[in-house]
């Protein structure tokens, strides 16, 4: 996504940009990760988004705290180490598949093809990665995107592989048959915290039934349901054996219903006789629908009875409960139970079967119309008479958390991790987590936890990690924890493969570039003797078959071991695939121009002028791999072949990817030298087109394993849930337990410490609660038995500034790049990071909240900075060492902000952490900036101090800011740094925290009651009328500690611009502003007036401070009196040579200033 380059960019934007590009042209983040850490490795886990859209404002806003954290740790002596990583799997990317492959069902991807489908779901998963690594970085988030995870990579896999095992072997993982709600769009059961995600409020449509006695006809059960589609599928009514029941008359007909829900009938009826719920129990009723009742189904003889159940309750209906067994939890249970027949009348993608004449091929609950099939079976019991009463009633009714679709109760087989038995341990381990906010442990969280069901972690779906689970014809599992398990059960030829580079030939002599068929390059003598060496070698074992490249030098090879090995010559057999790769352009040219022209890397897919790509190559050589495999058993066959081929054999063989095949390639050289021989480790493992180890499916299911009786298996087709996959982040992105133990071991003990496990901090929104941290905690508890994490903050939704969720289609917020463009994105980070979001609330986004961000933050900071250059080059001392009060306060109250947001950081409290910034740049700015102004324009101690004192702030206010706006931080750091510092301010350690002293708590103290006292009195001038630059005679205060501080009085004196300050008790409020102007205060007032002209003028000339200018300036009488009077003030303070004064000229634009009209003139 580009930005719109017609948009002129502010200044701060362009500062932003070249603070990020002097970080990557530095290293600054690498540096960061690999500075001294003291205090050992902080552990930060970062979930996998979703690439396949742009970023949105809730990843900026997830993104900026998982920034701000690691960023203040590493300033805190810690190792953080930041790992990007892609989440691939899963109905949200299935699901834009299939949109864009116009696949409306399960069906037509199976008409597709599950690799064609498979493919375009891989093609699509990184679609906007580039876009993601340039939005992410440039909202000034550090985090390695170049060496990401990704849940599609096969080492990933293998570790969710070894996961499941291991809960298997722990008897936490099982195969069950359970009522669950499945997506007939999608055709997959979800898990309970997926359904959680998706519930919507809809009108449906309520009715009681009529269920007539067999054994006495004109009376019936009535039952009440609100899933009228379930009907067809009724084989019994439940009862509650201990509730009272009555029969009662209406008319000609008599029903049974619970006593206590007599309420329910609507007109006269009499009571004919009352039962206990036991006596019903076994009574037979004719099926309302009679599409089973021939049929040869499991338990028919226990179907249409009444059956005892204590789920049945008296809150609503007529407290007799349908039962169909398919169709609900606790109609399966009780089917299970009873031996009830348990029928489908329901396909997985939601239709009704054949079977159901009237119904065939509905849709059981219609995404567009939600009641219509249920329409239609009320008018088939209309029909039947067997309808007693309808209505519509409101709802909460599961959706689809992906597509919106009415999801369906739904008996199905699944694979399910026990969460129930190890609900303790999780309750237990979340009450050591610490949550941001403290709330959501007990509340959200740990009520979910303490109700926690068995987690359903199959998916009857194609783009997934597969399920590792192959069962032989009985049903008996073998479950696969490795690839290593894998190539182990996998079914062989029995062959035995080797490769041999052809022998040195005349163009390896003279170091030319040769792929053609044609090409005239033989043996050369050294070359044939390698040759015979070989065959000799070979001898003893044989060889059964040759398979070689038609090259000269490649035929020459066979023939002398054919020749040898006394081979037929119908066992030698010349193959085009194992040609040198096609050089194109450099056929006949030096081998090393070759090799200089890209890198490995590039190609792979970039191909040189009318040649081949290195992949092309690889394919070829592997699919001749595949094809000897399945023609050949237990033969011992030999490749000869080329340097490349040889070599992409190998990585072939290997099932190796571009990086792994690099590196394969570094391990054999050129494949050592001509006429090198290796044996072909060789397992016909899993691959996709590309010949990369490939676990997805169809790959997967195309590769046969066996028993250890060597019969055959099949593997179950179903995938893991994605939240899965995602849960095993911590472990499966270090490919654990397979490698990388020193940077992630989990498993600690008395003489070893854990490592990388658990983590110190996480972060993400508040739907993660049931999505990304409950996966986590069960994950982790179940495999390491500890909770995977220390600390988590929450974050709340961003919605739009009217308060509706942000949409794409209404089009009620701006994108984040057009928001950086315009504000930076400094402001946006302080924005969020100081907003109630960051505590777990949801919290409106506003464009005027970022401007004031911008302004108040940035834009003050930029100003602070700018005015302190304007004058520091005179400067020289570095110590601060000064009895100025104002000097003396900001420094206290930079003690106070450290403490403040280091207090707020340690508790992971960033609101906390980031207000109080605000405040003190706002004192910074306002009050000790503007209180000094004069005091950097004077020569001497006093402005010295003032310089070194506002250097002094700015650096440590540059550390202080760093974690959270850290490019105007960087910026400030570079103009004040010393040569000997670290080079950027995110290297440096975090400032010490001093404690503000008994004194500066005065001092602190005593300067708020004198802002206060400014504020009131300036109040009191605005109410009279009176500017601030009009000098009045006094203030008059009542008695307070201030009467002692001369200097903090000469601060109200002169910022409420009054002659003395004087203390009465007797006055009758705070304050009293004597307003009396005489003459000679009122001269001052109009000198003030022409100052300030003067500055400004001085400003819109762009001159320095140090820069002298001359004035001259035409006036009348009066007004050369009083410019003669306040002359020495006029030169120093406009810093000016000198002043002429005329009188005034006709032609010359006169200006009133101060009550007096002038001509100004500065010469420069």
């Amino acid at each position: 996504m580009a930005e719109d380059p017609t948009k002129a960019k502010n200044e701060t934007v362009e500062r932003e940009e070249k603070t990020l590009e002097f970080w990557n042209t530095n290293n600054i983040f690498r540096k960061s990760e690999e500075k001294p850490a003291p205090e050992g490795e902080f552990v930060f886990y970062d979930g996998p988004p979703f690439a396949t859209g742009l970023p949105h404002y809730g990843h900026i806003l997830a993104g900026t705290i998982k920034d701000a954290i690691p960023r203040y740790k590493t300033m805190r002596g810690f190792r953080v180490r930041r790992r990007w990583g892609w989440d691939g799997h899963g109905l949200p990317l299935e699901n834009q598949i299939e949109e864009e492959l116009n696949i409306k069902t399960k069906r037509d991807i199976e008409k597709l093809g599950v690799e064609r489908f498979n493919r375009a779901a891989r093609e699509r998963v990184l679609r906007y990665a580039d876009d993601w690594k340039k939005i992410i970085p440039r909202t000034g988030r550090w985090v390695d995107m170049e060496h990401d995870y990704k849940t599609i990579d096969s080492s990933y896999t293998e570790s969710v592989w070894w996961a499941f095992k291991k809960l298997h072997d722990q008897g936490l993982v099982y195969e069950g048959f359970k009522a669950m709600q499945l997506c007939p769009r999608c055709g997959t059961t979800l898990s309970n915290f997926e359904v959680s995600q998706g519930y919507k409020e809809i009108t449906d449509l309520a009715i009681t039934v009529k269920f007539e006695l067999l054994e006495e006809p004109g009376t019936a059960f009535l039952a009440w349901t609100t899933t009228p589609w379930t009907l067809p599928g009724n084989m019994a009514l439940a009862v509650n054996p201990e509730a009272a029941y009555v029969k009662i008359s209406m008319g000609d007909e008599r029903f049974i219903l619970a006593k206590e829900r007599l309420a329910s009938i609507e007109g006269a009826y009499e009571v004919l006789g009352e039962f206990s719920g036991k006596e019903l129990v076994g009574k037979k009723y004719r099926p309302i629908f009679d599409y089973y009742k021939e049929a040869a189904i499991k338990n028919i003889e226990n179907a249409w009875r009444v059956y005892a159940a204590g789920f049945v309750t008296m809150g609503e209906g007529t407290g007799i409960v349908h039962i169909a067994p398919a169709f609900g939890e606790d109609d399966l249970l009780l089917a299970q139970q009873e031996d009830i027949p348990i029928v489908h009348h329901v396909n997985v993608d939601g239709t009704i079967k054949p079977e159901i004449r009237e119904l065939a091929g509905m849709q059981a609950k219609p995404k567009e119309d939600p009641t219509r099939t249920d329409v239609e079976v009320l008018k088939l019991l209309v029909q039947k008479n067997l309808l007693y009463k309808k209505e519509k009633i409101i709802h909460s009714y599961p959706h689809c958390w992906r597509c919106e679709t009415p999801l369906l109760n739904y008996a199905a087989s699944s694979w399910f991790v026990q969460v129930t038995k190890i609900r303790d341990k999780l309750v237990a381990e979340n009450k050591k987590i610490s949550w941001i906010p403290e709330d959501i442990k007990e509340g959200r969280f740990g009520k979910w936890l303490e109700n926690a069901r068995d987690w359903a972690i199959s998916r009857s779906r194609y783009w997934g990690a597969p399920i590792p689970v192959w069962k032989d014809v009985e049903g008996r599992q073998v479950i696969i924890g490795s690839i290593a398990e894998l190539k182990a059960r996998i079914k062989k030829s029995g062959n035995r493969y080797f490769v041999l580079r052809h022998g040195e030939a005349e163009h390896n002599v003279a170091a030319i570039a040769s792929s053609r068929v044609d090409a005239p390059y033989h043996l050369t003598d050294v070359g044939k003797e390698k040759i015979q060496e070989v065959a000799r070698q070979f001898k003893q074992e044989g060889v059964d078959y040759i398979f070689a490249s038609p090259l000269m030098r490649t035929r020459e090879t066979s023939e002398i071991l054919r020749s040898e090995l006394d081979l037929p010559s119908d066992r030698v057999i010349f193959d085009d695939r194992l040609r040198e790769v096609n050089f194109g352009e450099f056929e006949g040219r030096l081998a090393r121009e070759y090799n200089a022209y890209l890198s490995l890397e590039e190609k792979f897919v970039q191909p040189p002028k009318g040649g081949e790509t290195i992949q092309a190559v690889k394919e070829r050589v592997g699919a001749l791999l595949d094809e000897v495999e399945k023609s050949y058993t237990g033969k011992k066959i030999l490749f000869v072949t080329h340097e490349y081929p040889a070599w992409l054999l190998t990585g072939a063989a290997l099932g190796a990817n571009v990086a792994e095949s690099i590196e394969l390639k570094k391990i054999l050289g050129n494949f050592d030298a001509p006429g090198e021989c290796r044996e072909l480790p060789f397992v016909p493992i899993p691959h996709n087109e590309r010949y990369e180890l490939d676990l997805h499916r169809p790959y997967i299911d195309s590769i046969q394993l066996l028993d250890e009786g060597g019969k055959p298996l099949t593997r179950v087709s179903d995938v893991f849930d994605c939240w899965f996959e995602s849960g095993s982040m911590p472990f499966a992105s270090n490919h654990y337990p397979f490698e990388n133990l020193e940077t992630f071991n989990p498993e600690g003990g008395i003489f070893k410490r854990r490592r990388g496990f658990p983590a110190d901090f996480i972060a993400e929104g508040l739907d993660q609660t049931r999505g990304w941290f409950y996966s986590l905690l069960v994950l982790g508890v179940a495999l390491f038995n500890h909770a995977p994490f220390r600390t988590v903050i929450v974050n709340g939704i961003i919605l739009a500034e009217d308060g509706r969720k942000m949409s794409k289609r209404l089009k009620n917020y701006p994108e984040v790049l057009e928001v950086a463009h315009r504000y930076g994105a400094d402001a946006l980070r302080y924005f969020l990071l100081a907003s109630p979001l960051v505590r777990g609330e949801d919290f409106n986004f506003s464009e005027k909240g970022l401007s004031e961000a911008g302004n108040k933050i940035v834009g003050r900071l930029n100003n602070i900075l700018a005015f302190y250059s304007l004058y520091h080059t005179s400067f020289s001392s570095k110590e601060v060492s000064s009895t100025h009060p104002l000097d003396r306060w900001i420094i206290a109250r930079l003690k106070e902000l450290k403490g403040e947001v280091t207090a707020g950081m340690e508790k992971y409290e960033l609101d906390r952490a980031t207000r109080p910034i605000s405040g003190f740049i706002d004192d910074f700015s306002t009050w000790y900036i503007r209180r000094s102004r004069d005091r950097f324009k004077r020569e001497g101690a006093d402005k010295e101090a003032a310089l070194a004192t506002t250097r002094m702030v700015l650096r440590e206010l540059a550390k202080v800011t760093a974690p959270f706006v850290p490019f105007i931080a960087e910026h400030i750091y570079q103009n004040v740094r010393d040569a000997d510092d670290p080079e950027s301010v995110h290297l440096v350690d975090w400032p010490m925290i001093p404690e503000v002293t008994a004194t500066e708590e005065t001092l602190l103290d005593a300067m708020a009651e004198v802002r206060a006292i400014v504020s009131r009195a300036l109040e009191a001038r605005a109410a009279a009328g009176l500017k601030v630059r009009q000098p009045l005679p006094r203030l008059t205060l009542k008695v307070s500690k201030l009467a002692f501080e001369q200097d903090l009085l000469a601060l109200i004196e002169d910022e409420v611009n009054v002659k003395e300050v004087v203390f009465d008790d007797h006055i009758s409020g705070d304050l009293v502003l004597d307003t009396a102007v005489s003459d000679e205060l009122r001269e001052e007032g109009a000198i003030r007036d022409l100052l300030r002209y003067l500055q400004d003028r001085r400003k819109q000339k762009g001159l320095a401070p140090g820069e002298r200018v001359a004035l001259e300036i035409g006036a009348d009488v009066y007004g050369k009196a009083l410019l003669k009077k306040f002359e020495e003030q006029i030169l120093q303070t406009v810093n000016a040579s000198s002043l002429a004064l005329r009188d005034f000229s006709s032609t010359e634009e006169r200006v009133e200033i101060g009550g007096h009209r002038y001509t100004i003139i500065l010469h420069v």
